[in-house]
């Protein structure tokens, strides 16, 4: 699966330096890291949720997740500082590639009416969020075994100086953005 890595090395890095008429290929923007995270509203009535959300998340990614914690209390959501929360995954090097590429070929095409992801979604400083709103669209999850649908927060981190670097980033290595954004 070292496909995305060698399309970015052959054909995004020399679209990305005539475009932006960089003079170094050390200037080029690249992807740096991939952060998923689950966050769990029902872990309070729920235990086994944590459970279930961690072994979901180590499919898609192949990577442990990291149980995530409250940084502190808030009432109105019956939250106490150091609560687990949810959990999350970084991905680097050639399991972040392995995902982007399973997430931009494989699983956004398997969303019911799909017509592509918003490009409204950056930082200002070149890095790209989204949802997904079940984790049912990765082929590793098995429809059976799904005791209930989660959504999932996916980051792309890139060393993108603005947005419009990082856009072009993300759609030369096939993120499909909608036609009109």
């Amino acid at each position: 699966m070292e496909k995305l890595r060698e399309q970015y090395e052959k054909e995004v890095i020399p679209a990305l330096m005539k475009k932006f008429n960089y003079k170094s290929v050390m200037q080029v923007p690249k992807l740096e890291k991939i952060v998923i995270n689950i966050g769990l509203g029902d872990i309070k009535e729920n235990p086994k949720s944590l459970e279930n959300a961690m072994n979901d998340l180590m499919q898609i990614t192949g990577q442990k997740p990291v149980i995530t914690k409250a940084r502190k209390s808030i009432a109105a959501f019956k939250l106490r500082e150091g609560a687990n929360v949810g959990c999350k995954v970084t991905l680097r090097a050639n399991k972040m590639y392995d995902f982007a590429y399973k997430l931009f070929n494989v699983a956004l095409p398997r969303v019911r009416d799909f017509r592509g992801v918003s490009g409204n979604s950056f930082d200002g400083r070149g890095n790209y969020s989204m949802g997904v709103k079940e984790q049912l669209i990765f082929p590793e999850i098995e429809y059976d075994k799904v005791d209930k649908l989660r959504g999932m927060d996916i980051i792309f981190v890139t060393t993108a100086n603005s947005d419009e670097e990082a856009k072009e980033l993300l759609k030369l290595m096939g993120m499909p953005f909608k036609a009109n954004s």
